[in-house]
């Protein structure tokens, strides 16, 4: 059963290698997964000074989500769910808390940086696209920046 639950800052190296194998199921190569080590690297302080939620079966880990609000705009930092429990309704619940974390925030928006193969999902959530941003890893590459009312 899928349980979800606050991340504690001892998990910050699973995590962070729970965030990389998600990101690499879109077939990047080495180099590009590499590149994107440091922006996927979940450390003990930023779990502590931000809003994290990971979601577990039978004690594993099988995602992890983190969302950041101010005033009525919410950020999603990230939603990374392990490559074996994809389409098995742990990004749905991870969002759903995320969703609930930045209304109870005060925030009527949440955007979402996503990777372009992600973006479906968002959408499907009921995100609509709100332009692109430069990615925060790969100089010269751009990602959907999208728009989910809360």
């Amino acid at each position: 059963m899928l349980a979800l639950r606050p991340a504690r800052p001892d998990e910050a190296p699973a995590l962070t290698e729970l965030c990389l194998r998600s990101k690499a199921v879109w077939g990047y190569d080495a180099a590009f997964m590499q590149a994107c080590r440091r922006e996927l690297t979940m450390t003990p302080a930023a779990i502590m000074s931000s809003r994290v939620q990971v979601a577990e079966v039978d004690g594993r880990l099988a995602g992890v989500a983190e969302v950041k609000s101010e005033g009525d705009v919410a950020q999603l930092e990230r939603l990374f769910v392990e490559p074996g429990m994809l389409r098995s309704g742990t990004g749905r619940q991870l969002l759903d808390w995320a969703k609930a974390t930045a209304r109870a925030a005060g925030a009527t928006t949440m955007l979402i940086e996503a990777d372009p193969d992600a973006a479906p999902f968002y959408r499907r959530m009921g995100a609509v696209d709100d332009g692109v941003v430069p990615s925060g890893s790969i100089p010269g590459r751009f990602i959907p920046r999208l728009n989910l009312s809360l």
